[in-house]
């Protein structure tokens, strides 16, 4: 029989990124200011939520949430908050000398939604891999946690590589509208309704029933709907809404700790105390001590 004969594609990588260097997700307080610096690798930095001022080189911006600033090798950037609002950043900085990254020299790019999901599996990643510190600005190295996500660190790269080059193809107009999305993000207009509403009614207390009530569906579709395109149960992801607006008033430092739980509609200021462990592992004076500069007294309870 005769042989047949196969030939081997070489497969181009048009983003390369070799080492991972610092990975963080930021809550910072008001009135943050960071020290400037300049490095030998790459670093982007995403608005979360709310604005923040960036400095690179000689010009100073707003980066307005949803956009994503570029810092090539060498570049001196610094941070700081606007002295208004309390801001989420994430910052990752990586070892890349793709041609392709020269895109990106001295870009402000707003993020589409579509793309986002990429930046949220590489900070989940990020915490099941590597020993994150709480708001630690000046971390240098990162260190693996004692049992890493399996195959995590790759992970990490492959998400950052495949959002950079989607970046690019949208940002350049080549096929924007073929985008890959993860399936397990909200992409079904019923998910998306029910988010908006927990969303308006953060400060409020909404129950399953006045959920089903407002979208017509029984307990048990819309819970298994929910569950399905987010990872998680409605009323898990309606607390953690809760959580995040009790960090963004405390690092606001404009309420108390009994008036924070009282505005988001828990049932006394020592439950509030409960949940909020229960799902960032501090307690809410822990918490202000972790991110809060300068170093204050906490509010009271």
């Amino acid at each position: 029989m005769e042989k047949s004969i196969y030939y081997q594609h070489k497969i181009e990588n048009l983003i390369n990124i070799t080492d991972i260097v610092t990975i963080h997700y930021f809550e910072f307080d008001k009135s943050f200011e960071s020290d400037g610096e300049a490095h030998d690798f790459w670093e982007i930095v995403y608005a979360d939520k709310d604005d923040i001022i960036i400095q690179a080189e000689d010009s100073v911006s707003v980066l307005h949430e949803g956009y994503m600033a570029f810092h090539k090798p060498m570049e001196f950037h610094k941070l700081s908050a606007d002295k208004s609002v309390p801001p989420n950043v994430f910052i990752i900085s990586f070892i890349c000398t793709s041609k392709a990254m020269s895109f990106f020299e001295g870009k402000i790019l707003y993020i589409p939604e579509e793309l986002r999901p990429f930046i949220a599996t590489i900070i989940a990643e990020a915490k099941q891999t590597f020993a994150l510190p709480v708001n630690n600005p000046y971390m240098k190295q990162l260190t693996l946690l004692p049992s890493p996500n399996l195959g995590g660190q790759q992970m990490i790269r492959i998400s950052l590589e495949q959002f950079l080059i989607l970046l690019i193809r949208h940002s350049s107009a080549q096929n924007p509208s073929e985008i890959f999305v993860p399936h397990n993000q909200l992409n079904s207009e019923l998910c998306k309704s029910i988010v908006s509403l927990l969303e308006e009614n953060v400060f409020a207390d909404l129950s399953l029933d006045d959920i089903c009530k407002y979208t017509n569906y029984g307990k048990t579709f819309l819970c298994n709907a929910f569950k399905k395109s987010t990872g998680t149960s409605i009323m898990h992801y309606y607390m953690e809404l809760k959580i995040n607006a009790a960090k963004k008033m405390i690092r606001e430092k404009s309420h108390s700790f009994a008036q924070i739980s009282e505005l988001l509609y828990f049932s006394t200021p020592a439950y509030f105390t409960y949940l909020f462990k229960k799902y960032t592992r501090m307690t809410p004076s822990q918490y202000y001590r972790s991110v809060c500069t300068p170093k204050t007294k906490p509010p009271i309870a």
